[in-house]
């Protein structure tokens, strides 16, 4: 054989062979993998190949730890696994996936495993072995996990749908665009329905008790944001039967999702309205006006609950992690109520009003330096009107710490006075003018009648004192001057009828010896004996009391 046509040979046989090895390195290529040695092709497997263009559910159920499973059940449940992602808004994101043949969760006691959504840490791989798979846990709790996301039947769907047609136009198939159309109108129509349902039974029911303003400008405007919050759940629960491309899938039920909470806040800021008309029925009904305060503090209050309840479910629901935004919160809170403890102080103090009620609008109260009427009682400060006509604005947290001297809530209003008469009155007339003073507080229509105290009380320094000490049973301060007047007045002309004469400081002047007149020293020539003698005799001849 000539030596070029060796050649020729040994180049046709090389070809040959790479020819061959090129085919075989093509079918290894072509074999799908049986086990993952890392989480990271478990989970690429189970989710690549349920798409529609590498669709294969055998070989995604391969990454499923099998058990006592057969081969059939093992694939839905794959195919169930996908459709939980895709209906809970959670995009595996494979570029955050570990790639380490031995990874270890730090947070679960450095575990072999790898939890793939904080909204489902019941699914998670697992090592086995030298091999990475869903966990036994995970697969038994898809199928259970599966009906939470698609509840009411609507897991049924999913395999009907997607029967209706295969054929794409703009990215999406024709029985999604008419999923898309059923929704909007389900939701119309579910809103127009509710929204007018809602309202004829508000306004016969309030008609029949009456309440016909209640209904329409209360009630009423908040059937629109309740009708709403219903439709969005409506919506939270069908989107995801429609099975639309993950990008544009998630976004909107992560909105739908948002929805909710946004019309239950606006529903319930309304409902505000409602538990203040009530509270505000219960304090008109109450003696104490501090109530009448108290109802725009309450409805503040719980319309500020309401925002910041509803503002958190609606970053929750858009899966924002709240903890960080919590924890902020209660450092800047600490540092604001640092700051601003003077304001918490008597934020508190207002608080501490309320709940004690030391006094109510119109009281007369005394405290140190503070003396006047209270008008108002606010977060801060409490507005009193003193008798100078001036307003004083005290803040409640001096206020809750003093002692406070309420006025306004005595029954009785004391009147304490002495009537100073001469001493030359003679004790007939004093014990008479007594008694007639008695009978003019018997006779008032506004004393207290069971207790009260009129006696000859002291030898004072120019008068004999009668005290007075009576009580008034009225409501203000005007009226208890009017009583004292009158009781005063009254005394007077008894005083005038009787002749008793009041008493007014005096001094006089004795001489004790003048040349030619008698001594104004009184001489006491009986004994001791006859003293005692004429005592007995006059007592002899008084009446036993």
């Amino acid at each position: 054989m000539p030596l070029n046509h060796f050649k020729i040979l040994r180049l046709s046989i090389g070809l040959l062979l790479l020819v061959c090895s090129t085919i075989s390195l093509r079918a290894q290529g072509d074999q799908l993998p049986d086990s993952f040695s890392n989480p990271y092709e478990a989970i690429y497997n189970q989710l690549y190949y349920l798409q529609e263009d590498t669709r294969n559910p055998a070989q995604s159920a391969k990454s499923l730890f099998k058990g006592d499973r057969t081969k059939k059940e093992l694939e839905q449940l794959s195919i169930e696994l996908k459709q939980i992602f895709d209906g809970s808004g959670n995009f595996i994101r494979l570029e955050d996936v570990p790639r380490d043949n031995d990874f270890r969760d730090s947070l679960n006691n450095n575990k072999q495993r790898y939890v793939l959504t904080s909204d489902f840490p019941d699914i998670y791989v697992q090592k086995y072995g030298n091999n990475w798979l869903f966990s036994d846990r995970s697969v038994s709790e898809i199928d259970k996990i599966h009906k939470q996301v698609y509840p009411f039947g609507t897991d049924r769907l999913l395999n009907l749908l997607p029967k209706l047609g295969t054929k794409k136009y703009l990215g999406l198939h024709l029985w999604q665009y008419l999923g898309i159309l059923v929704i909007i109108t389900l939701g119309f129509v579910l809103h127009l329905v509710l929204t007018v349902l809602i309202k004829l039974l508000l306004v016969k029911l309030m008609h029949r008790y009456g309440k016909v303003d209640l209904a329409r400008d209360v009630l009423i405007p908040a059937a629109k944001p309740f009708s709403l919050m219903l439709v969005a759940e409506m919506s939270k629960i069908l989107i995801p039967t429609i099975q639309l491309p993950p990008y544009i899938a998630i976004n909107l039920i992560l909105i739908a999702r948002a929805l909710v909470p946004l019309f239950a806040t606006i529903f319930f800021y309304k409902l505000v309205d409602i538990i203040g008309i009530y509270f505000t029925k219960m304090a008109e009904k109450s003696a104490n006006t501090l109530d009448d305060q108290l109802v725009p503090l309450i409805r503040k209050i719980l319309r500020f609950f309401v925002v910041v309840v509803g503002f958190i479910a609606i970053l929750n629901s858009f899966k924002f992690d709240i903890w960080p935004l919590l924890t902020g919160l209660s450092i800047g809170g600490l540092a604001f109520a640092l700051a601003a403890q003077d304001t918490l102080k008597n934020f508190f103090g207002s608080l501490m009003i309320f709940i004690d009620r030391p006094f109510q609008i119109g009281d007369w109260v005394t405290s140190g330096e503070i003396d006047g009427t209270v008008e108002e009682v606010g977060f801060r400060s409490t507005r009193i009107r003193t008798f100078r006509d001036s307003v004083m604005y005290v803040p409640n947290s001096i206020i809750s710490n003093s002692n406070v001297d309420n006025h306004g809530l005595r029954k009785y209003r004391r009147f304490y006075t002495r009537l100073s008469v001469t001493y030359d009155t003679p004790a007939r007339l004093i014990e008479v003018f007594v008694k007639g003073i008695e009978q003019i507080v018997e006779r008032h229509p506004n004393t207290r009648k069971d207790y009260y105290n009129i006696f000859l009380n002291d030898y004072a320094a120019s008068s004999l004192d009668i005290m007075l000490y009576i009580f008034f049973e009225v409501p203000d301060w005007n009226a208890e001057l009017r009583c004292r007047q009158e009781i005063m007045l009254d005394v007077n002309k008894l005083a005038e009828h009787l002749g008793v004469r009041f008493a007014f400081p005096t001094q006089t002047l004795m001489i004790e010896e003048v040349p030619g007149q008698k001594s104004l020293t009184p001489q006491y020539s009986q004994s001791a004996e006859e003293m005692q003698k004429e005592m007995d005799a006059y007592f002899k001849n008084q009446k036993p009391k």
